[in-house]
């Protein structure tokens, strides 16, 4: 067998390349996915906002504007909430399919990742498949994929608007194509922000493209302006009818309020532009703390930059500065990046391989998993609030611990078996996060009950307050037809009185059990909520505020 001499006379093995494989990668995303399905129910407030939406416009028929609580929805553009009508279409309502929708995502990001590697590394074999085990090997990712969330959907269309630039340099100018109908798609995704991830590659072609004439770059920008216009025709497709339909305040968002108070002054997540650096490291976990990776790196003299890396590189560090800017800000926002770094790192684990390989020892991955056991396990005697926190077992921690021992003593390892044993960690810490802590946190989450006990209420013709902001919550799980009104709790008693067969959704802080007197009581998140006829309130006006002990069953 072939060596390779490194520095200081270490000899390594050189192996004959063998790409990592991908029904084992394909396993593991079916065990993520069914971990998440069975131990959590759509989680308050996004995931039911987001199938309410949903629900209202299929059971309205109206398939052009957004709808929550009988009123426009201008927070998201309505791609997501199509693709939740396609799958009800086929199979009939349910909530099975919206919560699918993000894993199938997260496959076709994988998919995608695999083939824009082809074509940033054409004749490098073994990128595509490192890039997709790293990517789905990084806790954060594999963690978020079963979630129902506009992210992935702006991911996929990202990736591809960067496909097709990249088909455009290496096949021609079909590529263009394929990127202004991403562009397009991204819009109606989550809106211009997809360009954040798009145009800045496109527009610094001449610091990434390799051989390229001078007199070819008018040809080039006519087809970035082609694309650009080809996707903003796809929005304004939807957007100026739905913009008549909705009404002057609804117009008025989707045009320009709901960007601009993002970018400018955040009307939500507002955050200051350094925020996104220490998250960089969640990011990247578990591949952040590789020692052998960190050594490589710093002895590493001669860096290949070659396009791909420039590629991607003009891709992120722009991307990353833009979105620093913006005023509102959450990790999620960050996800769009994850494939770029994938295919950064899958690159240079290739050339590394293609020079003798790196050998490393598994003890990293055991200390991560060690560290994620020992926090579930001590997570209930740390907090004593939730309650629900209660209810986490420490066995599955100490599991946790257990399997870390498993990881150390595997030992020394090449570097494509790290990157398979890594995400074989992050998916047993996503996986066990799901059995052991979302699943003591879902009967404060699961609103299915309650939801269904206001869908009763309406139907027998009694109104129904909401002592907080409604966002939705009970819309789809209760099938609801009827608006939820709105009351501030400074006017429940007003609207109880005018109300007297009426029933009042109260939220609570505090929470010590089930309510004495309560139609419904349960905790919800961190506190509590309850449901009250509207002649039992007037009796008892401060049981909306502060629920007692004396009030406990």
């Amino acid at each position: 067998m072939p060596v390779f001499r490194g520095r200081g006379g270490r000899v390594w093995l050189q192996r004959r390349f063998t790409p990592l494989p991908v029904v084992p990668l394909l396993g593991l995303w079916l065990i993520v996915t069914i971990a998440g399905l069975l131990t959590r129910p759509l989680l308050p407030v996004d995931e039911t906002r987001y199938a309410s939406v949903a629900w209202e416009m299929w059971q309205r028929g109206d398939f052009l504007v957004p709808y929550l609580n009988g009123a426009p929805y201008d927070h998201k553009p309505p791609l997501l909430f199509w693709l939740i009508h396609l799958g009800w279409g086929v199979s009939g309502v349910s909530e099975w399919w919206p919560r699918m929708i993000n894993p199938l995502l997260s496959l076709a990001v994988l998919a995608t990742t695999a083939w824009l590697a082809r074509y940033l590394w054409p004749g490098i074999n073994g990128v595509s498949r490192y890039a997709s085990w790293i990517l789905f090997g990084t806790v954060f990712w594999v963690g978020f994929s079963t979630w129902l969330q506009f992210d992935l959907l702006l991911t996929l269309c990202s990736l591809l608007g960067l496909t097709g630039v990249a088909i455009a340099w290496r096949d021609g100018s079909r590529g263009w194509w394929l990127t202004g109908l991403a562009i397009g798609m991204g819009i109606l995704a989550k809106g211009p922000v997809v360009l954040v991830h798009v145009l800045p590659v496109a527009l610094l072609a001449p610091l990434w493209m390799q051989n390229a004439a001078s007199g070819c770059w008018w040809h080039w920008y006519g087809g970035v302006v082609l694309s650009v216009v080809t996707g903003a025709l796809i929005a304004l497709a939807w957007a100026i009818p739905a913009g008549q339909a909705g009404g002057e305040d609804y117009q008025q968002a989707i045009f320009w309020g709901q960007t601009a108070g993002r970018i400018t002054d955040s009307f939500d997540h507002g955050r200051p532009w350094w925020w996104y650096l220490p998250w960089l490291f969640l990011l990247l976990a578990p591949w952040v703390l590789w020692p052998g990776l960190w050594n490589r790196l710093r002895r590493y003299r001669e860096w290949d930059w070659n396009a791909g890396v420039r590629f991607c590189l003009a891709w992120l560090l722009p991307a990353l500065v833009i979105l620093s800017l913006i005023s509102g800000k959450q990790v999620k926002y960050l996800l769009p990046l994850i494939p770029g770094l994938a295919l950064l790192l899958g690159h240079w684990l290739v050339r590394v391989q293609g020079e003798g390989g790196m050998i490393s020892h598994s003890g990293f991955i055991g200390f991560q998993v060690a560290v994620a056991g020992i926090v579930i396990a001590l997570l209930p005697s740390i907090l004593v609030e939730p309650l629900w926190l209660t209810g986490i077992g420490p066995a599955w921690g100490l599991a946790l611990v257990f399997s870390a021992l498993i990881f150390v003593i595997t030992g020394r390892l090449y570097q494509e078996q790290t990157v398979i044993l890594g995400t074989i960690a992050s998916v047993l810490v996503i996986s066990v996060l799901h059995l052991g802590v979302f699943r003591a946190a879902a009967p404060a989450y699961d609103l299915g009950q309650v939801s269904r006990l206001i869908a009763s209420a309406q139907r027998d013709g009694r109104p129904v307050a909401n002592l907080r902001p409604y966002h939705g919550q009970y819309h789809f799980l209760g099938r609801l037809r009827v608006p939820v009104e709105y009351v501030p709790e400074g006017e429940a008693l007003q609207w109880a009185e005018t109300r007297p067969d009426g029933r009042m959704l109260a939220y609570y802080r505090d929470w010590y059990g089930q309510l004495h007197g309560a139609l419904w009581s349960q905790a919800y998140r961190g506190g509590g909520l309850a449901i009250w006829e509207t002649a039992l309130i007037r009796q008892h006006p401060d049981w909306l505020a502060h629920p007692s002990r004396e009030h406990d069953r």
